[in-house]
């Protein structure tokens, strides 16, 4: 297994554990701290994993499957655990989620047929605009509630946005299916 596959299956490992920090935040403080290292730093690795395969030519096929899963992964738990922080509406969450499982069934549709399916740049644009929100509502901090309010709907735009361009950049694949 090469190096960025390695970061994204620890990308991966780290989601369990920055899970239980954020939750455990309540009871202890500075464990929101913790869990926003962890998510950052899952976040930088995002960035890092596919930098180092483009650059030394690793492009995998697992690469392509697993890193926007590692994303989904990650992004979607902490969306989940902000919920009952009190820090994310649960309409939103249940809107970012939905899109990630449309967007995963069509990919699995796609390797079906042979065709493995790298994220756009709008969806990448999604996840980075995603991963902002969850840093500034992890830090949940008074100066950062407007610019908080403001990243959560850009990212609904943007998942909707990106979810509208997948499905008909790539509606030939459904075609049969349905």
């Amino acid at each position: 297994m090469n190096l960025p596959n390695r970061i994204t299956i620890g990308r991966i490992c780290l989601v369990p554990v920055f899970i239980v920090f954020l939750l455990l935040s309540p009871k202890f403080a500075y464990f929101k701290w913790i869990a926003l290292f962890l998510f950052v730093f899952a976040s930088v690795t995002d960035f890092l994993d596919g930098k180092i395969a483009r650059s030394r030519g690793l492009v995998t096929n697992f690469g392509k499957f697993m890193d926007p899963l590692a994303d989904k992964l990650l992004v979607c738990s902490a969306l989940i655990a902000l919920i009952p922080l009190g820090l994310i509406p649960t309409w939103v969450v249940i809107v970012i989620v939905a899109r990630e499982f449309v967007i995963s069934g069509f990919r699995l549709i796609a390797v079906e047929k042979g065709v493995v399916l790298a994220a756009s740049k709008m969806a990448k644009l999604k996840t980075a605009t995603q991963m902002v929100m969850i840093i500034v509502l992890i830090m949940d901090l008074a100066f950062l509630r407007i610019p908080g309010q403001i990243l959560i709907w850009l990212s609904l735009i943007l998942t909707v946005a990106s979810l509208t361009e997948y499905l008909v950049k790539n509606a030939h694949i459904l075609k049969g299916e349905m």
